[in-house]
């Protein structure tokens, strides 16, 4: 009996392996992605592998954390209990885990950038000493010992031996389609419902004061930019001038996106702030100057505490909930609760 059930699952594995770009509902309005669907094609059978190592422990050294465990798909693919990302062995990470959605349209990830390619993500998690603290060829090896990834690699790549190159392409396939684009403020672009006068107001001035680093559609630039934060004289994390030695890129991080941000807390890259109000109090009063400090915020933000409520209650209009508890995007019980690895 449990011989048939992984034939069916196997069956219907292959019946889904077909290039899927035109099954991803992605906005007309929006511009095109970077990592475009035509230049790299997305296979159906490719994003279920991707999905089963994202969940895996299998990727960590000692097999006691998966992606997934930062990355959590309830709360907009980041973490909510603790400031920065914990690894292995209770270790403590240097930054808060980054919430990971649309991420097709972004070339550079991380805080600071330090991966310039989606397809090399996955190596930063894996073979840092304080998350994953493993290899990616150790990762490979045990890979293909494993009778359940030799059936799905084979399914993805018509060959059951695991590569380094397609276990990374395989999770960055998945990251691709971790789209959220329905929250209320799409259905209010879509004609579909309106904002009420509060949210209205709260768009007004998250027009005035946010979209130069928070663009819409996608509500971030990807860009890297000083807002301001004052050092941590712990951390001494100075951004993206890690990567790139320069001195004009001091204190500069990747700008994340608003959508889903009453999920993504903490906030900041190292989840200093744990509400909305605490943020906005920054940008109001905590602003600290430096030289790369960005330019629109040489002045502190005019907002009453009204105004503040207001642009709150606009930003809640980018929670999407279809995208956080969409069943293509979380724990694949289809694969690991019918097949042994």
């Amino acid at each position: 009996m449990k011989k048939g059930i992984i034939v069916v699952v196997l069956v219907l594995f292959v019946l889904t392996s077909f290039r899927m770009q035109e099954n991803l509902d992605v906005p007309e309005s929006w511009p095109k992605p970077f990592y475009s669907y035509e230049k790299y094609p997305l296979q159906q059978a490719q994003v279920n592998l991707g999905k089963a190592l994202f969940y895996d422990n299998i990727l960590s050294k000692d097999s006691s954390i998966s992606c997934s465990s930062c990355h959590l798909s309830y709360t907009a693919f980041t973490h909510v209990d603790h400031d920065l990302s914990h690894g292995i062995y209770d270790r403590i990470g240097k930054r808060n885990a980054p919430a990971l959605m649309n991420l097709a349209w972004s070339q550079y990830m991380m805080w600071d950038g330090a991966i310039n390619h989606i397809e090399m993500q996955a190596l930063a998690p894996i073979h840092d000493t304080t998350e994953m603290a493993e290899t990616i060829e150790h990762v490979v090896d045990k890979l293909n010992r494993s009778t359940l990834y030799k059936k799905l690699f084979y399914i993805a790549y018509k060959d059951s031996v695991a590569t380094g190159e397609k276990t990374l392409k395989s999770i960055a396939q998945f990251l691709r389609t971790l789209i959220s684009a329905n929250a209320k403020y799409d259905q209010v672009k879509r004609g579909e419902t309106a904002f009420t006068a509060q949210e209205q107001q709260g768009y007004i001035l998250y027009q005035n004061y946010c979209s130069s680093c928070h663009q819409e559609p996608l509500f971030t630039t990807y860009q890297f930019a000083n807002n301001g934060l004052k050092p941590d004289s712990i951390l001494k994390d100075i951004g993206r001038a890690n990567i790139t030695q320069r001195a004009e890129d001091s204190f500069k991080f990747k700008i994340p996106t608003l959508r889903n941000i009453e999920y993504s807390f903490p906030y900041m890259h190292d989840g200093r702030f744990k509400t909305l109000r605490q943020v906005l109090n920054h940008y109001t009063d905590g602003i600290q100057f430096s030289n790369t400090l960005d330019e629109t915020l040489r002045k502190p933000i005019p907002l009453t505490s009204n105004q503040k409520v207001d642009l709150i209650a606009f930003l809640l209009t980018l929670s999407d909930k279809e995208f956080l508890f969409n069943p293509a995007h979380q724990y694949p019980k289809e694969i690991f609760g019918v097949m042994p690895k």
